[in-house]
């Protein structure tokens, strides 16, 4: 084997946990470098979160455009050109991409652009896109390889050549009917602006609600609002087949409670989970250990079964956020300072970024009932808030739990407008310990939505009521 290039610290992929500890080091006077297979910044800025996101603000626009004369604006017919979505998107993503160069400039950190598979413990063979190879051994080697989106085993769907989220991100024509395998986040963030776009679309869902991982209330909320856009929804529906090709003419056999159908459309957009990208890299002979779903056996400090190897982010098994993986960094790097910090019960907030949006931190009500928690719960309808009345934005709901034997703040779960930065002030108490009460009490600015927090939490239910 030819002598390997000693490098004090090399990471496997150039994802949010990644990049960051990459930078860190080498402004810390490190030799760092990353070695990345396509995607400069990792997935979120290119194909995942901010492109996402992009188009969906995009097909927001035009529902707004759309329903212009509730606001007293007059407008003509409609329509999409979605080479301009598209373009709209590439050029935020062109400039994320400028700005991760520079930090790589800037901080010293090298970027090899290549794909990598390990040949013996901390050494790492990576064949350059450019052309050529090049060996690196070690001193400490981080593992942020990411998820790719998982095709299910349908007989048919593969053969289909059905769309993942990223060739969905990067169409330039409109589906005329887009069927979506899938009721999680990513399905359902893309089948709404779909069908604000222009598409006519349909959900099949395997589970028996959307967004699986919600309270039953939450779902059926849900569920609603995207109907109210005319989506059609099928749950506890199981896709037996796949004939033709997604772009053109495909045909799903669909089994449902009410028998088998068959389902037309033009296109495919698989949204059925996410597999880590574990295999075909060596991580055996590197020493690194796999579960049985062949995600990355880590402890609560990240660290692998190898000795100073570690790994960040999705392929640890992290929940599926890029904020994340920023704070597996975070971990990482104040424990190669000599600190004691641990995955353990980080309080991770989250949001679905459909229109409204939901947002949710701690525990759900299902979750409570399931770990034998008695809770106090508190609901009202978002449209009781005042803020709704004047931007005409009154659809979803507020829900607070409250510890029943305490005045803690277990979970929140909002529908509605800007309900992530809703959460956000409900995620801030919780981490200050500070009791319902203090919600409650608290002085809130009028008219915004934050607003709400206040009648909310009047609302839970006292402790002999519970």
């Amino acid at each position: 084997m030819t002598e390997p290039e000693r490098i004090q610290a090399f990471i496997l992929g150039s994802g949010e946990g990644g990049k960051y500890l990459a930078w860190h080091l080498a402004r810390s006077g490190r030799r760092a470098a990353v070695v990345e297979r396509r995607w400069i910044g990792g997935s979120c800025p290119n194909i995942n979160c901010l492109p996402s996101k992009n188009e969906i603000w995009s097909a927001k626009v035009a529902d707004l455009a759309r329903r212009a004369d509730t606001f007293g604006a007059r407008t003509g017919p409609v329509t999409v050109d979605m080479a301009k979505v598209r373009q709209r998107k590439r050029d935020m993503v062109d400039g994320l991409i400028t700005m991760h160069l520079q930090n790589y400039e800037a901080s010293g950190a090298e970027l090899i652009m290549g794909s990598g598979r390990f040949v013996a413990p901390k050494t790492l063979e990576v064949q350059l896109n450019g052309g050529g190879t090049r060996l690196l051994s070690g001193d400490q080697v981080f593992l942020n390889v990411g998820t790719s989106p998982a095709i299910p085993d349908v007989p048919g769907l593969a053969a289909a050549q059905p769309l993942t989220n990223i060739e969905a991100l990067d169409l330039d024509r409109l589906p005329s009917h887009l069927i979506v395998l899938g009721g999680g986040y990513v399905g359902l963030e893309l089948a709404q602006a779909y069908r604000r776009f222009g598409s006519r679309v349909t959900i099949v869902e395997q589970g028996p609600q959307l967004a699986g991982r919600e309270d039953a209330d939450v779902a059926k909320e849900i569920r609603r609002i995207l109907g109210e856009d005319g989506i059609d929804i099928l749950v506890s529906a199981k896709t037996l087949r796949v004939d033709g090709q997604s772009g053109q003419k495909v045909a799903l056999r669909v089994l449902t409670g009410a028998g088998e159908q068959t389902l037309e459309g033009s296109d495919i957009l698989v949204a059925a989970g996410r597999r880590p990208n574990t295999a075909g890299i060596g991580l055996e002979i590197a020493g690194v250990a796999l579960d049985d779903r062949g995600y990355i056996k880590v402890n609560e400090r990240l660290e692998t079964s190898a000795p100073e190897v570690w790994a960040i982010g999705e392929c640890a098994g992290s929940p599926q956020f890029t904020h994340v993986s920023f704070d597996d960094f975070r971990i990482i790097r104040d424990n190669l300072a000599g600190g004691n910090r641990t995955t353990r019960e980080r309080l991770v907030p989250y949001c679905m970024f459909t229109d409204p949006p939901l947002a949710r931190v701690g525990l759900s009500e299902a979750e409570a009932q399931r770990q034998g928690i008695p809770v106090r719960v508190a609901k009202m309808p978002t449209s009781a808030v005042l803020r709704t009345r004047t931007i005409d934005e009154g659809q979803g709901f507020m829900k607070a739990l409250v510890a029943a034997e305490s005045e803690r703040i277990l979970g929140f779960a909002m529908i509605g407008a800007d309900a992530g930065e809703v959460m956000a002030a409900v995620q801030t108490a919780m981490l200050a310990g500070m009791p319902y009460t203090g919600m409650r009490d608290a002085i809130l600015t009028h008219p915004t939505m934050a607003e709400g927090l206040g009648t909310l939490f009047s609302k839970v239910p006292s402790r002999t009521a519970a």
